[in-house]
């Protein structure tokens, strides 16, 4: 905080009973900034935003035929393009990483029928979300609203728990051997370490994921080249983290920028530097 300018940047793991099911909460809150927008990225996380002082506003959809609007609450799929988010100033909220292998238990439904979406989270969570929106915003600090947030997972936990399919196991394996490899792993190969062929999990896999496996490895491999790419924004090497992140060379990694988040690498970078320096880079 300098002068009339806010920019607080909190990330934290959740209570370890939600750990598997949710990744992170990454509280943030800026006010007095010079007006962006932002790119919300394809990455292996399903995104919730609980908003604290004012909505998110959303310029445009992953799904091109959605309307822009603003978001007191939004819940978001796996998706291959980008959001834009407008910032005029100032923006404050907490957003939640979810697995795809959390949505059944946490949300009610598996993370497929949310694929390429981003909607106003009580169309899918109902009045339920407004409870934790209210004590997120009451609440003093981020320890409390953290805590908030986990108390209300847990308790949809037990509400949801009887959701899990055992059809999901399969895909569930395979999901979490993509991430360990980084997404660097074919296709063939995962269809013959599941025990299925390569069109059951392809059709299992969009279904549970939101995802087809292949998309699903190019969504992993991304996340992980921009994240490195934001952990040294003043000393990157494009070529090198090409080859880190298991691209072909430089061209590979600009295409896939390119595809997955409308923009290169280095004007993604430059868009995003203030975000990155602060350790605020919400939502994803």
């Amino acid at each position: 905080m300098a002068g009339d300018i806010v920019d607080e940047a909190v990330r934290v793991a959740p209570a370890p009973p939600l750990r598997g099911l949710v990744g992170w909460y990454s509280g943030y809150r800026q006010r007095g900034v010079p007006p962006a927008r932002h790119r919300g990225l394809p990455s292996p996380w399903l995104t919730l935003i609980i908003t604290l002082d004012e909505p998110l506003s959303i310029a445009a959809h992953p799904d091109p035929g959605a309307d822009p609007g603003d978001y007191p609450t939004l819940l978001g799929g796996l998706h291959l393009t980008p959001a834009l988010i407008e910032i005029p100033g100032r923006q404050s909220g907490i957003q939640v990483a979810i697995s795809p292998l959390g949505a059944r238990v946490l949300l009610g439904l598996p993370a497929g029928e949310l694929a390429g979406t981003d909607v106003h989270a009580d169309d899918v969570l109902g009045a339920d979300v407004h409870e934790v929106h209210d004590r997120v915003r009451e609440a003093s600090g981020w320890a409390a609203r953290f805590a908030a947030v986990d108390d209300w997972l847990l308790r949809r936990t037990t509400r949801h728990d009887g959701v899990r399919a055992a059809s999901a196991a399969p895909v569930a394996g395979a999901w979490q051997r993509l991430l360990s490899a980084g997404g660097r792993l074919r296709v063939d190969r995962l269809a013959a370490e599941t025990a299925l062929s390569e069109r059951h999990l392809r059709n299992r896999f969009r279904a549970e994921i939101g995802l087809t496996p292949k998309a699903a490895a190019r969504v992993i491999r991304f996340d992980l080249a921009r994240r490195r790419l934001a952990g040294r924004p003043g000393a990157f090497d494009l070529a090198s983290l090409a080859a880190d992140c298991g691209y072909a060379d430089q061209s590979h990694l600009d295409r896939e920028f390119g595809a997955l988040a409308a923009c290169t690498p280095s004007d993604w970078l430059a868009q995003e530097f203030r975000n990155i320096q602060s350790g605020h880079h919400p939502p994803a």
